[in-house]
């Protein structure tokens, strides 16, 4: 395995290999992988249009890398653990001969159905072993899978399968999460009553609830799974052939397809994984994530399978039955590297330790912070009672835009700093800029965080708007991907992300566009305008506060219940707001643009440090939000 950092002085070399021969660096990673057809050019790149692609005129499949070439020397190796919702429930484990032929089976089923190569297949699945196994079957023929988090409503998915154009779904009859029950199928009925471009629909046994199936359309997976043998070639593919598509909120109200691409995405997942996990043959890795987002795509299936490694992957949420949950899990299955979000650890901080002191958690060797910034007291939380103070944190700083984990510790070999993302992995150049675009080069300070060169697994395009892609990341800084955090660079060149800096809020580390909830609120009639930003939770990490004018009298009771089962509705629970506030106006500029930066301060308690308010065209708004608020 090549360029895997073991040391200080590893890191050193290594990092400044990958910067001054950053093609020779990714395509010694690459060689270890199996291609139909090695690569005639490692890369080609501008960043104005924006146009990049890696390792041109290879062919491969990426499923022949994660599942095919274990077989011979770990076949018999557990690949995937699957944890239930309910623990008294039996657990299943697929070694890596089980789930080739699961994979192979179920992308002949695809292929019955007349899924083609370049085909767009939707996913709204719970957290089962048939999530992983789908995404991996579209994969194998050359599909383009397009997983969506199966909390988010009917019209929010009908949005993305629309969008995507996809033609086939899959989902489940139902899922468990924690003590309820939720009709997947129902929402997905919901969902295709506005989504002309699907012709088939796969059905998942999982709740046993009822739920109807429309003759032609619906099919159960457990029957047509029956129907054919597990035999099923990989599908040939273009390094730059299009991966997947995953979804995320940006800051105008429609969600962007972020598309990813085959051969970049596999090197650089396999090696961030292998880096900042420090994975060893006999290791148990868990990621507490969902499939539905990124991080459960790179850090669940592809980087482990890749790497030959046994990752777990679990249904269940921490605090069900009890909010010893993840740490009964952990020492079931002697988990060595464990990886969660900071809401998940404040939230099981705030429970207190006795929910922590039954479990040994002497297998750890590694735990990892991913979706946000993880506060300085939850840090210390995690690292004493979880790590026992022996475990190195990995708080790893990326982006859906990004496809892996770009500045993160390496445990054991670069420095920790609580709330610190700290150094950038080998093969990652970030830079901070100005306001201006003038790049930054002391420590010490704080900027726009920014990439100045590709790596393997960055953003290709947003699916059928590739001028959205430039302007959003490539528009603003001449010839660097900006990646809209602000970040802060202390005197020893650690990095630190202070947040996002544009309309984005990041609530339990998942991205919601502000414009996207303020669409939902103002489809009530009795809303004139709204207003929302994101301030601190202390579970969640930013909280959604909604500012709302409205035009008639309405017990403000009766408006909040209604306009928070709205945008639930509209776009599913995680996007309720947290508080509401009516208003008989907003603090706008005299050309009408609404000061959010004002709502923030208010929100977060600094309403001393407004700063100036005279571009404002009616500052006693201000005081009255003061009051409210």
């Amino acid at each position: 395995m090549k360029h895997i950092v073991k040391s200080w002085d590893d890191y050193q070399k290594i990092y400044q290999y990958s910067v001054e021969q950053p093609q020779a660096f990714w395509a010694d990673i690459a060689s270890e992988f199996q291609w139909k057809k090695s690569w005639d050019k490692v890369l080609e790149w501008n960043f104005s249009e924006p146009n990049v692609k890696w390792f041109q005129g290879g062919q491969l499949n990426i499923t022949e890398n994660c599942l095919d070439r274990h077989l011979e020397s770990r076949g018999d190796q557990v690949a995937i653990i699957w944890e239930p919702n309910d623990p008294k429930d039996q657990e299943i484990k697929l070694t890596y001969k089980e789930l080739h032929q699961k994979v192979s089976q179920f992308a002949n089923v695809l292929k019955k159905q007349g899924v083609q190569k370049g085909d767009r297949v939707c996913l709204y699945m719970p957290m089962i072993p048939e999530l992983a196994i789908a995404v991996l079957a579209c994969a194998r023929i050359g599909a383009v899978h397009s997983v969506v988090f199966a909390g988010f409503s009917a019209n929010a998915l009908a949005d993305r399968i629309n969008d995507a154009e996809a033609k086939l779904v899959i989902t489940a009859d139902g899922s468990f999460r924690g003590a309820k029950t939720i009709a997947l199928k129902d929402i997905t009925d919901d969902a295709l009553s506005h989504t002309p471009c699907v012709e088939t629909v796969i059905v998942v046994e999982r709740t046993k609830q009822v739920c109807q199936m429309q003759e032609g359309r619906d099919y159960w997976w457990h029957e047509e799974v029956a129907s054919v043998d597990a035999d099923c070639p990989a599908e040939t593919m273009d390094s730059e052939d299009m991966l997947f598509i995953l979804y995320t909120s940006g800051s105008t109200g429609k969600p962007k397809g972020v598309v990813h691409t085959t051969a970049g995405y596999m090197v650089y997942t396999y090696y961030t994984f292998m880096n900042v996990f420090q994975y060893q043959e006999g290791d148990v890795y868990w990621c507490s994530a969902d499939i539905g987002w990124i991080t459960g795509h790179s850090y669940i299936i592809y980087g482990p399978l890749l790497a030959g490694a046994t990752t777990v992957m679990s249904e269940g949420i921490p605090t069900w039955p009890d909010a010893g949950r993840y740490w009964a899990t952990c020492d079931k299955y002697k988990v060595n590297q464990f990886y969660t979000a900071p809401t998940a650890i404040r939230a099981l901080m705030a429970k207190g330790l006795e929910y922590v002191a039954p479990y040994r958690l002497d297998a750890l060797k590694v735990i990892g912070s991913v979706g946000e910034p993880i506060n300085e007291e939850a840090w210390e939380w995690y690292h004493k009672y979880i790590g026992k103070s022996q475990c190195p944190i990995v708080d790893t700083w990326w982006q859906t835009e990004t496809g892996g984990m770009m500045i993160s510790p390496i445990p054991n070999v670069t420095p920790l700093k609580p709330t610190f993302a700290t150094l950038p992995l080998p093969g990652i150049q970030p830079c901070l800029v100005t306001q201006e675009g003038k790049e930054i080069e002391e420590n010490g300070v704080e900027g726009l965080l920014c990439v100045k060169y590709p790596w393997p697994s960055m953003i290709r395009t947003t699916y059928g708007n590739h001028e959205r892609c430039k302007q959003v990341y490539f528009s603003m800084f001449e010839g660097k991907y900006f990646t809209g955090d602000g970040c802060r660079r202390d005197e020893d060149g650690l990095y630190r992300i202070i947040g996002r800096v544009d309309d984005v809020i990041n609530v339990s580390g998942h991205r919601l566009g502000t414009a996207e909830v303020e669409n939902a609120i103002n489809e009530h009639d009795a809303v004139v305008e709204s207003a929302v930003i994101g301030y601190p939770h202390e579970i969640k990490g930013q909280g959604i506060f909604a500012f709302v004018i409205v035009n008639d009298e309405i017990s403000e009771q009766k408006l909040q219940k209604e306009l928070k089962e709205l945008v639930v509705k509209e776009i599913g629970p995680i996007a309720k707001p947290d508080r509401l506030a009516i208003v008989s106006g907003l603090p706008k500029t005299r050309s009408g643009k609404i000061m959010r930066r004002i709502l923030r301060k208010i929100a977060s308690g600094e309403a001393d440090q407004l700063g100036d308010l005279s571009t404002l065209l009616d500052p006693s708004i201000v005081e009255e939000i003061k009051s409210l608020v």
